[in-house]
């Protein structure tokens, strides 16, 4: 059997299992939650990988167009009594076109200016959501109206139904970051990420690639903003337009996996946010402040570890194994 076979045949099973494990769980229950937030994290952390993983042009303002995504389903659904489905269309929409704003004066950047950059524009869009308070509701947030359950209105009695929206998300998601990469915008991103200079002397268009792989990566991640306010039913701007809540959280998760990699985001995501939670679990009732100091350290000894993320440590371990052989 081939390689390959074997990779599709391994996919093909961990699919099975993810799609069967609400099955084994209280569907009601905190552990379900947090594998909804994992999963959705996960396909959050591979949009940001299409633009960061493949060009190397690192995002912090990719909360921007989470938050534009659950607004404006939201605000549609208040007002107007549109399906979340019809509003994560428009969410996409404006989605792009805040992603092509940006990255019309940014694109030309390089490392930390580029971050610094898109980390100002998510900064503006959240001081602006909560001084617009007669639209976004201003710090006091908005509440998702509620509406009987159905698929058409993105509402379930339990969540299990939100778990295989976000695992059916997240696979979507891998998919166009896995056609990205083998298509021709694919080679030219990581031609960009290995020397830009070189790729636009063979006759790239450097600026202009990067832009098409950003409108993708916002329109996407304004679609997961859809998704998050359906599931959490209240937000404000601090949750979804939020630097370290959203934007560092996604690079981090991406970080932690393997930036680059089909499968580095969702084990990202699947360590990071179960963690997370945990450590709130363990530590906050003790003390304020000391779960988040916790989680911190441990995260800063994985990157120690292997600055590369997971999905170079099996690597890592074939060399190690084949030193020790010889």
């Amino acid at each position: 059997m081939t390689r390959s076979a074997m990779r599709l045949i391994v996919v093909l099973a961990v699919v099975a299992l993810a799609i069967a494990a609400p099955f084994f769980l209280d569907p009601r229950g905190y552990a379900i939650r947090i594998l909804c937030l994992a999963l959705l994290f996960g396909a959050m952390a591979q949009s940001w990988n299409i633009v960061a993983g493949l060009a190397n042009q690192v995002s912090l303002g990719h909360a921007a167009f989470f938050g534009i995504g659950a607004y404006t389903s939201t605000l549609l659904l208040i007002h107007f009594g549109l399906s979340p489905w019809l509003g994560m269309i428009a969410g996409a929409l404006l989605g792009a076109v805040a992603a092509l704003l940006i990255s019309l004066p940014t694109m030309r950047l390089r490392g930390h200016y580029f971050a610094l950059a898109t980390l100002a524009f998510g900064e503006v869009v959240r001081v602006i959501a909560n001084s617009w308070g007669s639209l976004t509701g201003g710090p006091v947030g908005l509440s998702v109206p509620f509406a009987p359950p159905s698929l058409a209105m993105l509402q379930f009695k339990e969540t299990r139904p939100y778990y295989w929206l976000m695992l059916a998300a997240l696979i979507l998601v891998t998919l166009i970051f896995l056609q990205i990469r083998r298509s021709r915008l694919g080679y030219r991103l990581r031609a960009i990420k290995e020397n830009a200079d070189a790729a636009e002397a063979i006759g790239v268009d450097t600026t202009r690639t990067k832009i098409i792989a950003a409108v993708i990566s916002g329109m996407l991640t304004a679609c997961l903003g859809t998704l998050y306010a359906q599931f959490q039913f209240f937000f404000d701007p601090d949750t979804v337009f939020g630097v370290a809540s959203v934007s560092v959280r996604m690079a981090m998760i991406a970080i932690v996996g393997g930036v680059g990699t089909a499968a580095g985001p969702i084990l990202g995501a699947f360590f990071v946010i179960p963690l997370e939670e945990f450590a709130n679990q363990i530590f906050s009732a003790e003390a304020a402040g000391l779960s988040q100091l916790v989680f911190g350290v441990l995260l800063i000894l994985v990157i120690l570890i292997e600055p590369r993320g997971f999905m170079a440590i099996g690597p890592r371990l074939k060399r190690l194994i084949g030193k020790g052989g010889k």
